[in-house]
């Protein structure tokens, strides 16, 4: 799975992109700017959520549904922000928020 790792990216994606959001799971999206890209996921974790272990797991639950919902979905760059829901959540009730932002965005990934 391809990330988004440099700062200038990750300002790209937070100026061009659009913002939708659901108790479990925050999600910014934006057009790739190389053309036939495959498409890049991050996941983000602030340090208000609680301590690293905190932070790693709810990374963790996002990649496990980023996957199965087909990330990272060609063309486009996706910044994945965990919430204080996330922490509880299991990988299951993450994947059904993640395809409702999806569905909510216009954006289809791969069925796995």
């Amino acid at each position: 799975m391809k990330t988004i790792k440099s700062r200038q990216d990750f300002e790209h994606v937070f100026s061009q992109g659009r913002r939708f959001n659901h108790p479990l799971i925050r999600m910014t999206i934006c057009e790739s700017v190389g053309e036939g890209d495959s498409g890049r996921v991050a996941f983000v974790g602030a340090k208000r959520l609680g301590c690293a272990v905190v932070r790693n797991r709810s990374k963790r639950v996002m990649r496990e549904a980023a996957r199965s919902c087909g990330f990272p979905v060609a063309g486009y760059d996706i910044i994945l922000f965990a919430t204080p829901k996330t922490r509880v959540s299991s990988p299951q009730e993450m994947d059904k928020a993640l395809r409702s932002l999806m569905k909510r965005a216009g954006v289809a990934g791969e069925e796995r």
